[in-house]
Parts: C-alpha cells; sequence; structure tokens
C-alpha cells in the first residue's frame, strides 16, 4: 500500500482549508465591488470546501476492500455535487447575489485541486 488513512485524511483537510483561504481571497478581491460581491464570491468557494469535507468524511469514515472503497468514493463524489449544485443554486437563485462572483468563488476553489496534487510535498 502506498498510502496509508492518515495520510489520504491529512491531504483531504489540506485541500479543504487551502479552499477555504481561496474563499477569504475571493471575499476579500470582491470586497472592492461591493459587500454582495464579496459574500458570493465567499459563498461560491465556502460550498466547494463544504462538498470536499462531506465527501472525504464519507470516503475515510472506515476500513474495506476494493469495491466498497470504490462505492465509499463514487457516493462521495455524487454527494459533492449535489452540495456543490444546490448551493449555488441557492446563492443564485434564492439569495440573488451575483453570479459572476459566486462562479469565480466556485471555480478559485476547484482550482486548489489542481495546486494541492501537483505540489503536494
Amino acid at each position: 500500500m502506498l498510502n496509508s488513512l492518515a495520510s489520504g485524511r491529512r491531504l483531504a483537510l489540506r485541500i479543504m482549508l487551502l479552499q477555504l483561504a481561496a474563499a477569504l481571497i475571493v471575499g476579500l478581491a470582491f470586497l472592492t465591488l461591493g459587500r454582495r460581491e464579496a459574500v458570493s464570491g465567499a459563498a461560491g468557494a465556502v460550498i466547494v470546501a463544504l462538498g470536499t469535507a462531506l465527501m472525504s468524511a464519507r470516503f475515510f469514515s472506515g476500513l474495506g476492500g476494493g469495491v466498497l472503497a470504490l462505492s465509499r468514493l463514487l457516493m462521495g463524489m455524487i454527494l459533492k455535487w449535489i452540495v456543490i449544485v444546490g448551493g449555488l443554486i441557492m446563492i443564485l437563485v434564492q439569495y440573488k447575489l451575483p453570479p459572476l462572483a459566486a462562479i469565480t468563488g466556485l471555480a478559485a476553489a476547484l482550482a486548489v485541486y489542481l495546486l494541492a496534487f501537483r505540489f503536494k510535498g
């Protein structure tokens, strides 16, 4: 086995914290345009971090064989995307926040994956 569950949990926690940092950065960047834009940008990134947390909790919930691990991974991914799409719909439709800021926050938080796996040190 190349990785332990503990190292996977640490990586998932690091990614989630980096996504929350991206939410802060995007929120501060959009604060120059107004409070609603800042909230929208930060919320777009926070829903990705929440989805990552739920997926990680589902995937690392216990030991098991390959089929069980794959099913937990797939269910975690489905849960993550339900949270992301549902959160984005709430941001745009229910709260009527600016869409450009929300999508920018969403893209910034998803870009954290590229950086986290490229420089996992």
